[in-house]
């Protein structure tokens, strides 16, 4: 059984590129905890609150629960469900989930595959990382749900699919004469820049293409910003800031909460600003809360 494949064709509800990643961050939990103890049940009740953090913090700004992953997870072959009846979920229901005794585990035929092949929980990591979220969160995201991953697993390890076009980098940051598009930083060690880069606004994993009109050049600070939908882009081409950001130091306010109505820095003219619909996109399925009113002068 080709277990990369099968974790990377996870059955997620989808429309119009609309992110669903309850599957994949209760699959990147559940191979932590096998990292940790191969046999370990995870209660539903002892992880929920573990489990609704991942998705408030890296799913969609749509409230949602982990009671449904935790639940349909198991019509893919990779999870278990048990209650204190015996095998089998109750349902999607957090009532039921609670009550029930719910335990879910990695399913005992990957369980075995991944104690044969060590090598493989690093594959379907890495695969699942590439598929559903942005560079820029891998890192943080393993420490979320306690992965640890070998820093030599960085080759293209998930099945067959679409290459990324590496000029975009080049494109994007030319675009932009090599300054963030929110704050205008722009620092370069001789001639080569340091901590800027090329940003997907519709990500990438989403079938967000590598073009300029789908990009921004950013510092590395509001990259991730960006990607956590603390930052955005309206439709004047103005920096929206998210009104769930908090922030009492000086640093904060200056580097975040100021930016609330700034015009962006850039493109240079002739080139392609923001396609409205990857803005649109970014809106819908990254930023989160409603904007702050921009700040005054």
């Amino acid at each position: 059984m080709d277990w990369l494949e099968r974790t990377a064709k996870l059955r997620q509800w989808t429309r119009s590129g609309t992110r669903a990643p309850h599957k994949p961050l209760l699959l990147l939990y559940a191979l932590g905890q096998f990292q940790e103890e191969a046999d370990r049940e995870l209660r539903y009740s002892a992880v929920e609150e573990d489990l609704q953090r991942l998705l408030t913090e890296y799913g969609p700004p749509n409230k949602t629960t982990p009671a449904y992953p935790f639940h349909h997870l198991v019509s893919d072959g990779v999870w278990e469900v048990r209650t204190d009846r015996g095998p089998g979920s109750p349902g999607s229901g957090l009532r039921e989930l609670r009550e029930s005794g719910a335990t879910g585990r990695l399913a005992p035929e990957l369980r075995d595959a991944l104690r044969r092949e060590p090598q493989l929980l690093h594959r379907i990591a890495r695969s699942l990382l590439d598929l559903h979220f942005p560079p820029s969160l891998h890192t943080e995201l393993c420490e979320a749900v306690g992965l640890d991953l070998e820093p030599t697993e960085t080759g293209r390890l998930s099945p067959a699919r679409r290459r990324r076009d590496r000029r975009m980098r080049e494109l994007v940051l030319t675009a932009y004469e090599y300054q963030c598009a929110f704050c205008g930083y722009d620092g370069r060690i001789g001639a080569v820049p340091v901590g800027l880069e090329a940003a997907h606004v519709r990500w990438w994993a989403f079938g967000g293409p590598d073009d300029v009109d789908n990009g921004l050049c950013l510092c590395s600070l509001h990259h991730k910003l960006f990607d956590k939908g603390v930052l955005g882009v309206d439709d004047g081409h103005r920096i929206l800031v998210s009104q769930r950001f908090v922030g009492h130091s000086q640093a904060s306010r200056e580097h975040v909460i100021a930016l609330a109505g700034r015009p962006l820095v850039g493109p240079q003219p002739g080139a392609l600003p923001v396609a409205a619909g990857h803005r649109s996109w970014h809106a819908n399925q990254v930023f989160h809360g409603a904007p702050r009113p921009a700040t005054q002068a």
